[in-house]
C-alpha cells in the first residue's frame, strides 16, 4: 500500500509542529505504541494539544460514553 501523504497531511490534527511523522500514519502508530501511546489523532482537540497521549488519558475521555 502506498502512504497517501497528501490526503494524510489534510487531515492530521497533530499539533506537534516539528514532528517528522506528520501524515505518515504507520510511521505515527508505530512511534506512539512503542511508548505505550496513542497518537493525536483520535483524542478530541482540547486533549491532543495537552500531549498527553495515554491508553488511560483515551478511557478517561472516551470510557464512559456509551454506544
Amino acid at each position: 500500500m502506498e502512504c497517501q501523504l497528501d490526503a494524510n497531511m489534510l487531515k492530521c490534527t497533530c499539533t506537534y509542529e516539528p514532528c517528522s511523522r506528520k501524515g505518515k500514519c504507520c510511521e505515527c502508530l508505530a512511534y506512539h505504541l512503542k511508548y505505550d501511546e496513542l497518537p493525536g489523532c483520535v483524542f478530541p482537540p482540547e486533549v491532543e494539544k495537552t500531549y498527553d497521549r495515554s491508553f488511560a488519558r483515551f478511557v478517561q475521555v472516551f470510557g464512559s460514553r456509551s454506544g
